[in-house]
């Protein structure tokens, strides 16, 4: 049985940091592309950061809206990706849903965690 169990989520003020885990277990962990994504009343979800597998750590990308705050990060040996938010804002709000998808002999992967609320105000 898949599991994508995230931690981390809270209350901070504008200005803070949180750092959010997502521990997987049920999968070849490693070869999954790992990615937060948010959703903020009345919005859709939204990526906000990925890293693919890889050896090395893989690649990432992020939304524009959190680049040069937020980072995502990978531990293979632990099966846990993390995002570290820094300098958060009002309009990051949402709940941060943990993702993993791979393509294995072209039938697609795609599993979800149950989401962590991350509050920001002051």
């Amino acid at each position: 049985q898949v599991q994508l169990v995230e931690s981390g989520g809270g209350l901070v003020q504008p200005g803070g940091s949180l750092r959010l885990s997502c521990a997987a277990s049920g999968i070849v962990f490693s070869i999954y592309t790992m990615a937060w994504y948010r959703q903020a009343p009345g919005k859709q979800r939204e990526l906000v950061a990925a890293i693919t597998s890889g050896s090395s750590g893989g690649s990432t990308n992020y939304a524009e809206s959190v680049k040069g705050r937020f980072t995502i990060s990978r531990n293979n040996a632990k099966n846990t990706v993390f995002l570290q938010m820094n300098s958060l804002k009002p309009e990051d709000t949402a709940v941060y849903y943990c993702n993993a998808a791979a393509s294995i002999i072209l039938i697609e992967y795609d599993y979800w965690g149950q989401g962590t609320q991350v509050t920001v105000s002051s």
